[in-house]
C-alpha cells in the first residue's frame, strides 16, 4: 500500500542525493585518492572533450597530468566532509575550466565550470563588504546588505529573509527591479523551507538554481556497488528538487540564488536572490557572494550581542543601584515593594508586581488583585522552581483570558522555596495583523498523479490578526531574570541568616549581576577541559597528561577569577604566589625582586599560562625538585615601559634540552612574542634553565603592591616518564600547507623528529648535518624533481620513499626501487610506505 502524500513526505525528500546537476557543468566523482573514475554526469565527457567512456579510466588520462595534479593537490588542503577547494583557470585536455574539488564519505567530487569573466573573487567580495563594514545597526546593515547584492551581483530581486521561532519566515529586507509586487513584510509558512531544507543550508551556505525549468544531466551510474547514491550535499552543481523549481515557477522566478545568513552555530535566515530569466552565476562571483554571506552573518551576530549587551549593562546597572540600598534594608518584603519602580526598569514591560508572604503590591499594567493566587499556583506548577514565561497566558491559563488586555504575557522569577513568593514583569496584549504570502494554513494538494506534493500556486497576500498574547520574552530577558533571580534569592538569604551586620558581604551582593554574566565564560572554560583531546606524548600515562591539561585550565581559570574581580587585570606578584605558594615547606628556595607591576588582561591570562609551565617544569625536573635548588626571579620597568622579566634556576640537577619539544614548551617560547607581540628565549644551561621574557609597554603599569622577596618550597610532584626515541625523517614537500599536514601525520605515527625542507639544498645541507632514519620526498618540486637527492641518499645508504600527485611515475627514473605513495597523504599508507623502506613490512 502506497504511502499516503503529506508535508511529512515532502520533508523527508533526499534533496542531497538528487542523481543529477544542473547542465551548467559537468561532474566527475573519482575514489579517496582522485585516481578512478567512478562516476560521471552524462555531459562530462562532451564538455572535457574526452572520448569514449569515462568511468573506470585514470582521471589524469582524461584531462591530463598536469590537471589531475593540481586536483589532487587542492584536495589535499581540504577536510573530509567540508567547503571545497576551488582551481580556477585550470587547464585541461578539453579547455580552461574554473574547478571545484572536494571529499565526502571517501569520494572525490570534482566539477567543471566554463571560467567566468570575473577570474578573482576578491574583488567583488570587498565590494560589497567594504559598504557594510561598520554599520552600528541592524535594520541598517539589513537594508544596505539587501541593496548591495542586487546592484553588485545584479538579480532582479534580492530579499533578506529571517526565520521566526515558530519556523515560519518574515521577509525583513527587500530592494527589487521596478515593477516587481513587494514582498517586503510578508510571512511564509514553515512548510516553505521544509526541514531537510534547512539542514542542508545550514551545512551548505550558499546554493543556485540557474533555471527553474529544472534540466537535469543524471550522474551514471546512479548508484555505486554498495547500492549507494551521489552524496551532492557540498556540491555547486547539485540539480535541485522538482518541488522547489515549481514552488519558484508558481512565483514567476526563472533563477534564484540563496546565501545562508548563520548567527550563534543557527540558521538564522537567507539572502535570497531571484531573476525572471534563467541565469547562471559564475564561480568567481558565487565565492564572492559567500564571503559576503559570511562577513554579513558575523556584522549581524557581533550587532545583535551589542544590543544584548547594552541591555545587560543597564539592567546591571539597575540591579547594583537596588544592591546597594539592600545593604541598608534589614526588611527584604519592604524592600522590595519599595523599589518596584526601580526594578521595573530591567527590562522592556508594562508592568511589574510582588507576590510575597501572601500579600501582593503591583505597578503598572498588571492583573487585578484576586486573580494573583491562581495565577502564582500556576507558576508554581509549571515552573519547578526556575524562571518561567509566557507571551500566550491566555492560551496556557485559561483564568488570564479575563484581564488578556492588560497581561497577556508574564515572567515570572521565584523568591524562596516555601511559600512559593515571585516577582512579576508583565507586558500588555498586542494584537497584529500578519501579512502571508499566501494561506498558511492550507495545506499543499497532491499532483496528478498523487505521488508527491503540489507547491502552493497563489501567494496572494492573506492576512491574519492575533490576539491573547505579547510581545516574546528574549533569552536576553530571560537571562537578566536568571541574574536578577540569583541577586534576589542572595538577599533573602542573607536577611533570613541575620547577616546584616556584615557590610564586608555588600561588595559581593553588589556584583551579582557580573558573576551571573560572568557564568557564561566559566562554562566555555568547563567545556574547553572537558573537550581538549590533544594527543598525549609517548611515554607518559594517561593520568600526567590529563593532570598537566588540568593544571593549565586551573591556571587560565585562576587568571580569568582574577581580571573579573580586579579592574581589568592583575599583578604579576599575585600570579607568582598562586603558581608558587604551593612549593614552600621543603627547602627549595623562591627569590622574587622586582617592583609592583600591573598585568592588564591579555598579559594576565598569558603569563598564567607560562609561569604555570615554568612552575610545574621546575617541580618535575628543575630547581624546585630538589631540596637543595632555587629559583630566583626578578623583573624590572625599561625607560620605555616594557617589561623585563627573567627566570633563573639553580641547584637542580643538569638540564639537558629537550630533543623535541613538547606542547609546553612551546607556550614558554611562543605564548608572548604570538600574544603580545614581544620576545622570549629560554636557554637551556646545564647549571639550570634560564628564560628572559619581555613584556611590550602596552600590556603593563606601575601597581601598588609592595614588593616581593620570600623562599618557600613545595612537596615535588613525581618525574614525567621520558618519551621513548622514534624516527628521525627527513621530509622534502615544497607547498607549505602539505608539509604541515604530513608533519601532524608523522608525529602522530611516534616519529622524534621531522625535518622539512622545501627545496633540493635545502634538504642537502640537513643530511649533511646529520643523516636522518629515513626521507619522504615529494617527486615533483615545481622546479625540477628529487631524484638528484635520491640517488645522494641511496649512495649514502639512507633508505626513502616518493610522494607523488601525478599518475603514473612518468617522473621517477628507471632504477629506483623505493615504496611510491600517492597525494593526498594517508596516515596509515605513509606508515606501511616508511616500513617498507626501513624493511619492516
Amino acid at each position: 500500500m502506497a504511502e499516503p502524500v503529506d508535508l511529512t513526505n515532502c520533508d523527508r525528500e533526499p534533496i542531497h542525493v538528487p542523481g543529477a546537476i544542473q547542465p551548467h557543468g559537468c561532474l566527475i566523482a573519482c575514489d579517496a585518492t582522485a585516481g578512478q573514475i567512478g562516476r560521471v554526469s552524462a555531459n562530462a565527457a562532451a564538455m572535457l572533450g574526452a572520448a569514449g567512456p569515462l568511468v573506470g579510466q585514470r582521471l589524469e588520462d582524461v584531462i591530463g597530468n598536469q590537471a589531475a595534479h593540481d586536483i589532487r593537490n587542492a584536495l589535499t588542503s581540504v577536510m573530509e566532509d567540508g567547503r571545497a577547494a576551488l582551481v580556477p583557470g585550470l587547464a585541461t585536455r578539453g579547455g580552461s575550466f574554473d574547478v571545484a574539488a572536494h571529499r565526502l564519505a571517501g569520494t572525490s567530487i570534482i566539477e567543471f565550470e566554463p571560467p567566468g569573466a570575473h577570474p578573482h573573487p576578491l574583488h567583488r567580495a570587498r565590494e560589497l563588504i567594504g559598504r557594510v563594514n561598520g554599520l552600528g545597526d541592524v535594520d541598517l546593515l539589513i537594508s544596505r546588505g539587501a541593496r548591495l547584492v542586487h546592484a553588485v551581483l545584479g538579480y532582479d530581486r534580492v530579499m533578506i529573509y529571517r526565520f521566526e521561532p515558530d519556523g515560519s519566515g518574515k521577509v525583513v529586507g527587500e530592494t527589487r527591479r521596478p515593477g516587481l509586487e513587494s514582498f517586503l513584510g510578508q510571512y511564509f509558512p514553515a512548510s516553505d523551507i521544509p526541514h531537510q531544507a534547512r539542514e542542508l543550508y545550514l551545512r551548505n551556505t550558499l546554493r543556485i538554481v540557474s533555471d527553474t525549468e529544472n534540466p537535469r544531466i543524471a550522474i551514471t551510474p546512479e548508484f555505486d556497488a554498495a547500492g549507494e547514491p551521489l552524496d551532492l550535499s557540498f556540491a555547486h552543481l547539485r540539480s535541485v528538487s522538482p518541488i522547489h523549481c515549481e514552488y519558484l515557477r508558481n512565483m514567476g522566478v526563472a533563477a534564484s540564488m540563496s546565501i545562508s545568513i548563520v548567527v550563534d552555530g543557527r540558521l538564522w535566515g537567507l539572502i535570497a536572490c531571484h531573476h525572471g530569466s534563467s541565469r547562471v552565476l559564475p564561480m568567481a562571483e558565487r565565492v564572492a557572494a559567500e564571503l559576503f554571506g559570511q562577513y554579513f552573518s558575523l556584522q549581524l551576530q557581533t550587532l545583535i550581542q551589542k544590543r544584548s549587551l547594552d541591555s545587560a549593562t543597564e539592567a546591571r546597572r539597575t540591579l547594583d543601584r537596588f544592591l546597594g540600598r539592600a545593604s541598608q534594608q534589614p526588611d527584604i518584603d519592604t524592600l522590595l515593594r519599595d523599589n518596584l519602580g526601580e526594578l521595573r526598569r530591567l527590562m522592556p514591560c508594562d508592568g511589574v508586581g510582588l507576590w510575597m508572604n501572601g500579600r501582593w503590591s503591583g505597578l503598572g499594567s498588571t492583573p487585578p488583585p484576586e486573580a494573583i493566587p491562581a495565577l502564582a499556583r500556576h507558576v508554581e506548577a509549571n515552573a519547578d522552581g526556575r524562571v518561567w514565561a509566557s507571551h500566550r497566558l491566555p492560551h496556557e491559563h485559561p483564568a488570564a483570558g479575563a484581564y488578556h488586555a492588560e497581561a497577556s504575557g508574564v515572567l515570572a522569577i521565584p523568591l524562596s522555596q516555601v511559600p512559593r513568593d515571585y516577582f512579576f514583569f508583565f507586558r500588555k496584549e498586542l494584537v497584529e495583523t500578519l501579512n502571508w504570502g499566501g494561506d498558511p494554513r492550507k495545506a499543499p494538494t497532491p499532483g496528478p498523479t498523487g505521488d508527491r506534493l503540489t507547491p502552493r500556486k497563489s501567494f496572494m497576500v492573506w492576512k491574519e490578526t492575533v490576539d491573547r498574547q505579547a510581545r516574546p520574552w528574549t533569552e536576553a530577558d530571560r537571562e537578566i531574570a536568571e541574574a536578577t533571580r540569583a541577586a534576589a534569592v542572595e538577599i533573602v538569604l542573607r536577611h533570613s541568616e541575620a547577616m546584616v551586620e556584615e557590610r564586608g558581604r555588600s561588595e559581593f551582593r553588589q556584583r551579582m549581576l557580573n558573576e551571573e554574566l560572568n557564568h557564561r565564560v566559566k562554562n566555555i572554560l568547563a567545556v574547553i577541559k572537558s573537550l581538549v583531546a590533544r594527543p598525549a606524548t609517548a611515554g607518559r600515562s594517561v593520568e600526567d597528561y590529563v593532570a598537566s591539561l588540568a593544571g593549565r585550565i586551573q591556571a587560565l581559570a585562576h587568571a580569568h577569577d582574577q581580571v573579573a574581580r580586579g579592574d581589568g587585570g592583575g599583578t604579576l606578584s599575585d600570579l607568582l604566589t598562586a603558581e608558587l605558594g604551593p612549593y614552600r615547606g621543603q627547602g627549595a628556595a623562591v627569590t622574587l625582586d622586582g617592583p609592583p607591576l600591573w598585568l592588564e588582561t591579555r598579559a594576565f591570562s598569558v603569563m598564567a599560562l607560562m609561569l604555570h609551565e615554568l612552575a610545574t617544569n621546575a617541580a618535575k625536573y628543575g630547581a624546585l625538585s630538589v631540596p637543595a635548588g632555587s629559583v630566583q626571579i626578578a623583573w624590572r620597568v625599561t625607560d620605555a615601559g616594557a617589561a623585563e622579566f627573567v627566570w633563573r634556576e639553580r641547584g637542580g640537577p643538569e638540564v639537558i634540552p629537550p630533543r623535541r619539544p613538547g606542547f609546553g614548551s612551546a607556550l614558554i617560547q611562543r605564548s608572548i612574542p604570538f600574544d603580545l607581540g614581544g620576545e622570549s628565549r629560554v636557554d637551556y644551561r646545564a647549571e639550570g634553565l634560564e628564560a628572559h621574557f619581555l613584556l611590550p609597554a602596552r600590556h603593563v603599569s606601575a601597581a601598588t603592591a609592595p614588593r616581593h622577596d620570600w623562599s618557600p618550597g613545595a612537596t615535588v610532584p613525581e618525574r614525567a616518564a621520558q618519551m621513548p626515541s622514534g624516527l628521525d625523517i627527513l621530509l622534502l614537500e615544497d607547498q607549505l600547507l602539505i608539509a604541515v599536514d604530513v608533519e601532524d601525520m608523522l608525529a602522530g605515527l611516534g616519529a622524534r623528529r621531522v625535518r622539512t625542507a622545501s627545496t633540493l639544498d635545502e634538504a642537502r645541507r640537513s643530511v649533511a648535518v646529520s643523516q636522518p632514519d629515513v626521507a619522504v620526498l615529494d617527486v615533483n618540486l615545481g622546479q625540477g624533481t628529487s631524484m638528484p637527492l635520491a640517488r645522494e641518499l641511496i649512495a649514502a645508504g639512507i633508505p626513502f620513499i616518493f610522494a607523488t600527485g601525478y599518475g603514473d611515475e612518468a617522473l621517477i627514473a628507471a632504477g629506483f626501487t623505493a615504496p611510491v605513495i600517492r597525494k593526498p597523504f594517508d596516515a596509515a599508507i605513509l606508515a606501511r610506505a616508511i616500513a617498507a623502506a626501513l624493511g619492516k613490512p
